[in-house]
Parts: C-alpha cells; sequence; structure tokens
C-alpha cells in the first residue's frame, strides 16, 4: 500500500475507514522498518503519517497478556500475537497478507500478488 506495491489497492478502503481503523503500535513499527529497508526513509515516514489517522494502541500489561496467550496457544511470533489481541480486544478485522495468520476465522487474508 505505502509504496504502490501489487496488493496496494486492496488496502485502500481499509484505511480509507480512518474512524474504524486501529493500529497497533508495533505494526508502525514493522511498517516503517520495512518500508525504510526496502524504499527510503521519506517513504517510511508517509506510510507511518497513515497509519496514524487511525487509533493507534499502545502496549499494556492486559494487551501483552492476552497476546502471550495467544502465542502460546497458536504458536504466533510474539508481534504477530500482540497484532491479533489487538484486534481481538477491539472486534476489529485483521486485515494482512501474513501466512502466520492463515486459518483464523477473524483474520482476513490477502493475496500476495507479484
Amino acid at each position: 500500500m505505502f509504496t504502490d506495491g501489487p496488493q496496494a489497492s486492496g488496502f485502500l478502503d481499509v484505511l480509507d475507514a480512518e474512524s474504524a481503523l486501529i493500529v497497533p503500535a508495533i505494526s508502525i513499527l514493522e511498517v516503517f522498518m520495512w518500508v525504510l529497508r526496502e524504499h527510503s526513509e521519506a517513504q517510511a515516514i508517509q506510510a507511518v503519517a497513515a497509519m496514524q489517522r487511525g487509533q493507534v494502541v499502545n502496549l499494556d500489561s492486559s494487551l501483552a497478556i492476552a497476546a502471550a496467550q495467544l502465542s502460546h496457544t497458536l504458536r504466533l511470533p510474539m508481534a504477530d500475537s500482540i497484532i491479533l489481541a489487538t484486534a481481538r480486544i477491539h472486534h476489529a478485522r485483521l486485515c494482512t497478507m501474513d501466512a502466520d495468520f492463515q486459518g483464523l476465522n477473524d483474520v482476513e487474508l490477502m493475496a500476495k500478488q507479484g
């Protein structure tokens, strides 16, 4: 989305719904790092600016415990468990291209293209 890749159009509606957009703070870290590494700092700054138009959710102790439980149960990596726990606590649908979430009925897995 942030670098006009082949999957960009699939995420436009998600980002356009700013009032309903829930953004785990760790997602800002992941996106900024990836865009910075693959593209440029200017594009990374633009990406996180777009993400920050939604409700940014910081990691607190109750979210950390919920994420740890999900990580244990589903065998998810730490960041993925925080992202999923955030979505579930906020009754939000998680839209991702990350195959670690495959098979979860409350996750919209968007196909990678290209």
